[in-house]
């Protein structure tokens, strides 16, 4: 059993796309030598091109993984909130990370090493489709990211980022987002300015924001403006 764990914490690591799938007993050995590491906003968790020496699970908090461009300007790859895990592509191929990671606010993240990934693997192959499946999740929400940029409007980026951190499918709910609402407008390709235009156009079907809390009235009417959206901007080719 991994060291440093609360209550609720197996439940959010059983929940999530690398772990969800496995058994018991696997899951058990996979983060038997794992920790519990507290994290302090703006902390640095790995650098880019440090060794891929473990990946991870956000058990609270918000983690921002980002890379740095030729001119020195900071291109953020992925934000990740509780329930998310990151890096495992890094850890699994045993090569080095290709982007930094940063605490964005704090928190606590699961750290799994990778020494003996491969070995856990060998010992129970059903670790290594879960790899492979997280995998697979990441790379198609990377996929979403370029869609979301080249074909979707400022109000459905924001719309769609929102109904990915839903902990229901209907009814009303209550998400905590980064302060930093620059975060997530660089995460999503928008300047800031914009990302409060989207946060109003919102507010017509019910998204408020008190903070760094959005507060969603219907789940299904979000979904139901993404569509809309979508139907826009392809009538809008034709």
């Amino acid at each position: 059993m991994a060291i440093g764990l609360k209550s609720g914490d197996m439940e959010l690591i059983c929940q999530t796309a690398i772990f969800g799938g496995l058994a018991a007993d696997s899951l058990d050995h996979l983060i038997e030598d794992a920790s519990v590491r507290a994290i302090n906003r703006g902390e640095t968790i790995f650098l880019q091109g440090d060794p891929a020496s473990a990946f991870y699970v956000v058990l609270d908090g918000w983690v921002k993984i980002y890379r740095m461009t030729p001119a020195g300007e900071e291109a953020v790859v992925g934000v990740f909130t509780k329930g998310q895990s990151f890096a495992e592509a890094a850890a699994f191929t045993k090569g080095s990370y290709p982007a930094s990671g940063e605490a964005v606010t704090d928190g606590r993240i699961l750290v799994v090493p990778a020494r003996h990934l491969f070995d856990r693997i060998i010992e129970s192959p059903d670790i290594g489709l879960a790899m492979l499946a997280s995998t697979s999740v990441h790379l198609h929400l990377l996929v979403q990211q370029i869609e979301q940029l080249k074909a979707h409007t400022g109000a459905q980026r924001v719309a769609e980022f929102l109904l990915q951190l839903c902990p229901v499918e209907n009814g009303a709910c209550t998400i905590a987002l980064p302060y930093d609402k620059a975060l997530i407008a660089g995460r999503l390709g928008m300047k800031p300015e914009s990302l409060s235009r989207a946060f109003q156009r919102l507010k017509q079907i019910g998204v408020t924001i008190d903070h760094n809390l959005a507060n969603v009235r219907n789940v299904p009417a979000l979904r139901d403006f993404v569509d809309q959206e979508r139907a826009l901007v392809l009538r809008s080719r034709c």
